[in-house]
């Protein structure tokens, strides 16, 4: 059969032509380079904060994006950094009796308080968070409060790097600094003086207590004004600080 000279050139050209990638294809140079950007500024950016003060946490931004989306202006929230050295010795012991006992033996998760969570809920109980002060450092810091298995995975790599790049008392020291305290109210010093008219450094471990006791919820709990469920709790803070005997450990 005689076939046109020009009916093969035109098939020899569309048969030597590269099959068409697919979508799927199309993304995975995109998706490389996305995901070698947020791995390099991730650790660049915990590296950095390892010694400088925290300007100021995504929690803090989150924050302000509720509040202007609510009164459609902004307001101005209160923190102000402060170093170890000038942080009383026992909000440091506090939120340590409080939030997280074993901060010293583990390496940023502590699976022994998650699976007394978990068997407490699997018994009828309620489901309680177990998240350690790493894990809260690395939320406040970095993340929203959103729920979701993206942050959950987002939040293990974080305290995964804190726990790498950090000692112990640098986490301790980014905790008090970024923890909220009240309605726009972050820091242990901004606390200090707004509740009890003193800088940081003077807090009496009473004051302390009753600082670390209003962490849970501090839009609920009022160091300033407390109920008898938070005296009840900072009395149980107050006696496990004298169990735990925590000196705070300078580097």
């Amino acid at each position: 059969m005689f076939i046109p000279r020009k009916g093969v050139d035109t098939y020899l050209r569309y048969s030597k032509q590269k099959p068409k990638r697919s979508f799927l294809n199309k993304l995975k140079r995109p998706a490389l380079y996305l995901a070698l950007f947020f791995i390099t500024s991730s650790l660049l950016s915990v590296v950095l904060l390892r010694h400088l003060p925290v300007p100021v946490s995504v929690f803090m931004l989150y924050r302000h994006a509720e509040y202007f989306q609510q009164h459609r202006s902004f307001k101005t929230i209160d923190y102000r950094w402060v170093k170890n050295e000038q942080i009383s010795r026992y909000a440091f012991s506090a939120v340590i009796a409080s939030e997280d006992q074993r901060f010293f033996s583990h390496h940023g998760f502590d699976f022994d308080e998650m699976q007394n969570a978990i068997d407490k809920y699997l018994k009828g109980g309620k489901l309680r968070g177990a998240s350690t002060i790493s894990q809260q450092v690395a939320k406040n810091l970095f993340l929203t409060p959103s729920k979701s298995i993206w942050r959950k995975g987002l939040e293990f790599w974080f305290t995964g790097l804190i726990e790498m790049f950090w000692h112990k008392d640098r986490i301790l020291e980014v905790y008090l600094n970024i923890a909220e305290f009240g309605d726009r109210l972050f820091g242990i010093e901004s606390a200090s003086q707004r509740y009890f008219g003193i800088h940081a450094s003077q807090l009496s471990a009473s004051q302390a207590a009753q600082l670390a006791a209003t962490l849970p919820n501090p839009h609920l709990y009022k160091a300033d004004r407390p109920t008898p469920h938070l005296l009840k709790r900072k009395a149980w803070i107050m006696k496990q600080m004298k169990n735990l005997n925590y000196r705070h450990r300078q580097h």
